[in-house]
């Protein structure tokens, strides 16, 4: 049953998934934009291209010929993978999901007007002035997003009118791809924000993971714990909503679905084909299988008999303060010492200030209390430092 990967993006989350790959036999390529990336360290193989490029993607794919095309990142020339699945090739979880959830406009206005799920008033803008025009129309305060963008780069809140001119600057920077578009999305007053994972099979039903909490700044997580704290109704109504998108989406595999939580009921958010960054609580045996585990057996058809929930944990980033092209690290012996703690520092080769270079896990019983576990992440986490 051994397969050939070929995994487009290389980070951290594509680190996990070789290595869970690797466990049962699976080869996996890793591709990626710039040489010894997380995942490239620990794959069979690796190639280094911009993967915007068609035809340099169209050349890695004729040169590996895996059984598998699993994308990690948005910035992919993700329309090649209707010829990809032609050919024969399983893209991963399909053509239509990687394409619809690697553009924000794409999968907002199926889940909003195709699907009629409960989101934030949107507008869409491709200049400065449209996007005057279109926070005049859902109001302020408003969140801008690139199109095409990760871990929250480009996103920021509109406040004030003078914000709007900063906001689309920061947006164009922060994009990703060829693509100069932004989603304004009115602000909800939620609760809480929750990612549900949701491992979609070949021949079996849809699988749901307890939900998870997060906590987010700058657009990208910091904390993130499983279970969180949700009524069961909540519950029920975002599976439901999860559900309905990842079927119209088709195939197999996991999807991080995000949500907000409010007083009138569940609204949803954004969805990534993939495993999530706030899943990788998941990599403090929360779970019997972790995230990477999951979306691995959901791509191979492996039967998942259940999904169970172990015990309680939650993960803290570890964040870079400064640019380095030689990152080292401190308080890894402290960090170890500690009870019921792990951690994964991710071997990215360079640092920038705020970019994730670790995460702290905590896991203790189900009855513990979740803001103490978070907490000792989050102490964990402070005791690691990047240093350039």
């Amino acid at each position: 049953m051994q397969k050939k990967i070929l995994l487009l993006g290389s980070g951290e989350l594509g680190k996990e998934f070789v290595i869970a790959a690797q466990r049962i036999g699976q080869t996996v390529i890793a591709v990626d934009s710039y040489e010894n990336a997380p995942a490239m360290q620990v794959a069979h193989g690796f190639e280094v291209i911009n993967m915007l490029d068609g035809a340099a993607l169209d050349a890695i794919v004729a040169k590996h010929n895996p059984d598998f095309i699993v994308p990690e990142i948005e910035a992919i020339r993700t329309e090649r993978f209707y010829d990809y699945e032609k050919q024969g090739i399983k893209v991963v979880p399909s053509a239509k999901a990687a394409n619809f959830t690697m553009n924000r406009k794409a999968i907002r206005d199926l889940a909003a007007k195709d699907l009629g799920l409960r989101t934030a008033n949107y507008r869409y803008a491709t200049s400065g002035e449209e996007l005057k025009k279109a926070v005049t129309e859902v109001g302020m305060p408003c969140v801008v997003k690139p199109l095409m963008s990760s871990s929250g780069k480009g996103q920021s809140t509109i406040k004030t009118k003078e914000d709007i001119e900063k906001a689309w600057k920061y947006a164009v920077e922060g994009s990703r791809g060829d693509v100069v578009e932004v989603i304004v999305e009115a602000f909800v007053n939620f609760n809480s924000e929750i990612t549900l994972l949701t491992v979609t099979q070949n021949n079996n039903p849809t699988l749901f993971c307890a939900p998870i909490g997060h906590r987010q700044e700058r657009g990208d997580y910091q904390e993130s714990w499983q279970p969180a704290n949700v009524m069961d109704k909540d519950i029920a109504e975002a599976q439901d909503m999860a559900r309905k998108v990842t079927e119209a989406l088709g195939g197999a595999g996991i999807f991080g679905v995000e949500f907000f939580l409010t007083d009138e009921g569940v609204y949803f958010s954004e969805l990534s084909p993939r495993p999530h960054d706030t899943g990788m609580v998941t990599l403090a045996g929360t779970q019997n299988f972790n995230e990477f585990e999951l979306h691995l057996r959901a791509i191979l058809s492996l039967p998942i008999a259940e999904i169970t929930l172990e015990r309680a944990g939650a993960s803290a980033v570890i964040l870079a303060s400064e640019n380095s092209d030689n990152p080292t690290f401190s308080g890894v012996e402290e960090i170890a010492a500690l009870p019921k703690t792990d951690f994964r520092l991710f071997g990215k080769p360079t640092s920038r200030p705020y970019r994730r270079m670790g995460v702290a896990l905590v896991s203790e019983s189900l009855d513990t209390p979740i803001e103490d576990i978070i907490e000792k992440a989050k102490a964990a986490a402070g005791l690691v430092k990047v240093h350039a």
